[in-house]
Parts: C-alpha cells; structure tokens; sequence
C-alpha cells in the first residue's frame, strides 16, 4: 500500500507525508514521516490538525474519514472506494449495526483480507 501510494504521487507530483506511531517506526522510510505519540488516536488527532482542504487521505477508519469528508479532503479506502458526502451516513449506519450485533454475541465477517493485484490497488492511479 505505501509502494502504491508513493507511485501514484510521484505519477503527479504530488508529496506523500505518511503518519504513524512511534510505534510503528520505519527504517529507512520513503516519503515524509511523521512520528505521534502512541495513544490511540494521535495520528488521526495530528491529520485532522494539519489536513486542508483538498488534500487526500487514505483510512480504513469510516468514523475518521467522515471528520475528513467533512472539512472538504478527499478519503479514500484502502481498497480504493472513496468516502464522499453521499455515501458516509451509510458507511457509518452499517458500521453501526455490525457493532450493535457483536455486542449481541453475533459474529460479522470484516472484509476480506487485503491482497496485491496484479495492477494494484489504485490501477488507474486517480
């Protein structure tokens, strides 16, 4: 995923800043790090900080991405599906209720496990 993302931005020349805990601490990183403490949600405190509008951002978390969609950034999933006004309130409903059944003892199957294609993620790069 941080290959894909670097790959596209470099296709259109754009700068890629890469938030993680200290953690999660990379050697010899790509692109722009920037190191949070390791609370559970510094990193997503440190984007919506420093975010603009029109800037994109990449985030499995639907709560997060609707703070994002909100201030007018461009969310994208991991898979490539983009949060956007029209499809957030029931992105987070059904986050809701597959919560809401666990809670009751029901198991949700999650997505299925993130796997290479052959041309990647984003194919098309935007």
């Amino acid at each position: 995923m941080k290959e894909e993302t670097l790959d596209c931005a470099k296709m259109h020349d754009m700068p890629v800043c890469f938030v993680a805990s200290y953690k999660s601490m990379v050697n010899n990183p790509e692109g722009k790090w920037v190191y949070v403490d390791a609370d559970r949600e510094a990193a997503d405190l440190y984007i919506v900080n420093n975010v603009n509008k029109g800037d994109i951002v990449i985030t499995a978390d639907i709560g997060f991405a609707a703070t994002l969609v909100a201030k007018g950034v461009y969310v994208l999933s991991p898979r490539g599906m983009e949060y956007r006004d029209d499809n957030i309130a029931s992105l987070l409903e059904m986050r809701h209720f597959a919560a809401k059944l666990r809670r009751q003892g029901k198991h949700t199957k999650g997505p299925k496990p993130l796997r290479k294609k052959k041309n990647g993620i984003f194919p098309k790069c935007f």
